[in-house]
C-alpha cells in the first residue's frame, strides 16, 4: 500500500513556454509540457483551460482544429501551440493544465498577458 502511495505522488511536470509570459496577439505562441512517474515518460490526460479575470474557464483547442484539449491522452511530452486573438491583448490570463495520471492529479497554472 505504501508503494501504490509513492508512485501517485511522484507524478512530476514541466512546463515550457520559450515565448514568455507576454504572448504576440495574432501569432502561434508554442509551449510544451512533460509529465514523467520515477524519471520515465508518463502516460496521462490533459485538460487545457484558458481561465479569464472572472474566474470563467474556457478549454483551448488543439492547434487550429476544432477539437478540445479535454481529457486529451498523451505520453510523456505534449507539445501544442496558442494563437492568442486581439480582443485578449492586456488582459491578465492564465493557461491552466490538468494532468492526470493513473490516480494522480496536478495542475500548473501558466500567467500570460498578451501584448500587440
Amino acid at each position: 500500500m505504501a508503494f501504490l502511495a509513492a508512485a501517485v505522488a511522484a507524478l512530476h511536470l514541466a512546463f515550457a513556454a520559450p515565448a514568455g509570459h507576454a504572448p504576440r496577439v495574432g501569432r502561434d505562441w508554442h509551449y510544451t509540457l512533460r509529465a514523467t512517474i520515477g524519471g520515465k515518460a508518463a502516460h496521462a490526460r490533459l485538460t487545457a483551460q484558458i481561465v479569464d479575470p472572472l474566474g470563467g474557464a474556457h478549454l483551448v483547442q488543439f492547434g487550429k482544429t476544432s477539437r478540445y484539449i479535454r481529457n486529451f491522452p498523451f505520453v510523456g511530452v505534449f507539445r501544442d501551440f496558442i494563437t492568442w486573438p486581439k480582443d485578449s491583448r492586456g488582459i491578465p490570463l492564465t493557461l491552466r493544465l490538468t494532468v492526470v495520471a493513473g490516480k494522480a492529479r496536478k495542475v500548473v497554472d501558466y500567467h500570460v498577458t498578451p501584448r500587440a
